[in-house]
């Protein structure tokens, strides 16, 4: 793969969440370690999906590659560029390339606001139009890109389903022209058919523009239907990184065995015939992880090796790696 062919580049992240006790909390007890030292890379026009269960870290993963969060230690490269190491001042430039459209539609727009002023503000944050008839020409683009009519903008949030709203929410992050979008589970909020009405939306905007997903999603079906590539994230580590149809057919890890087990075939006979892998316990704490494989206390083909020494990530076959003794 030819090394302009990346667009962002993750190196050895780091994210832990300090924890702190005392009357003024000023006693460090320990950390959770949502994000621990992962690796990966997009490429340009790719949709990159990452698939785990909740409170794996994704939304963490997300939040700190466009510097929502601050990241503990590690690289984000963006277009050859390390952005943990630029100034807070020059951010503001960083959001035009980089947006983010989130889990839930209802709390991610302002309720006192309209849709123009809600799709207008980026637009006047960062000075790409010079007057008001130019904005309003702009806001009325992006609302037709995303399937909504003019006469919406005056509307607000509440006056709408859900996903008109997430419409709203992917027109606001298109507003800049951006060259990465960040999907925060765009979908899970929403009912099946409505699902379906966005997901192909993206596809298209994709096809129109150009654009990057780093797609966040728990839900298997979306992922395989819109992502290239497939990142598999269990507590704060990726244990599985494959092509999309190579994880479907061949998955490696135990731990996306068991995941890809629970997606719900409509076909009886097919569903007969599929070996269902049954997890136990919990997902355990972040903040006092196993030792050795995160994942050894629930895998059902655990050795002694697995409780001592944490596997490392292998190319097993070509694009396809996976972090387990088993291989």
């Amino acid at each position: 793969m030819d090394n302009n062919d990346i667009l962002l580049e993750v190196r050895n992240l780091k994210k832990y969440f300090p924890i702190k006790r005392g009357i003024v909390f000023s006693r460090h007890v320990g950390d959770v370690k949502a994000v621990d030292n992962i690796s990966f890379n997009i490429r340009k026009g790719e949709t990159l999906g990452l698939v785990g269960e909740s409170g794996c870290g994704k939304s963490t993963v997300a939040r700190v590659i466009i510097r929502l969060l601050e990241p503990t230690d590690g690289e984000i490269i963006f277009e050859g560029k390390d952005i943990t190491k630029i100034p807070q001042n020059e951010l503001r430039k960083l959001r035009r390339d980089m947006q983010i459209i989130f889990q839930d539609p209802y709390s991610a727009l302002n309720p006192r606001m309209t849709v123009s002023e809600i799709i207008g503000e980026p637009l006047e944050v960062h000075k790409v139009v010079n007057n008001s008839k130019e904005k309003q020409k702009r806001i009325q683009e992006l609302l037709e890109l995303v399937g909504l009519a003019p006469y919406h903008a005056n509307r607000y949030p509440h006056e709408f389903s859900g996903g008109q709203r997430q419409r709203i929410g992917i027109a606001r992050a298109l507003a800049l022209n951006p060259k990465f979008i960040v999907a925060d589970e765009p979908t899970s909020a929403l009912d099946v058919s409505v699902r379906a009405q966005i997901i192909n939306l993206m596809q298209d905007l994709q096809k129109e523009f150009g654009l990057t997903y780093l797609f966040i999603s728990h839900d298997l079906s979306v992922i395989r239907h819109i992502c290239d590539r497939i990142l598999v994230m269990y507590l704060g580590k990726l244990v599985e990184i494959a092509p999309n149809e190579e994880l479907y057919s061949s998955p490696l890890h135990p731990y996306t065995q068991a995941l890809l087990s629970a997606v719900p075939i409509p076909d009886p006979e097919v569903l007969g015939k599929r070996k269902k892998v049954i997890l136990l316990g919990d997902v355990p704490s972040p903040v006092n992880p196993p030792s050795g494989c995160r994942f050894h206390p629930r895998c059902p083909y655990v050795m002694d090796v697995c409780s001592k020494v944490e596997p490392q990530l292998k190319e097993i076959k070509k694009g396809h790696f996976t972090a387990c003794h088993l291989h």
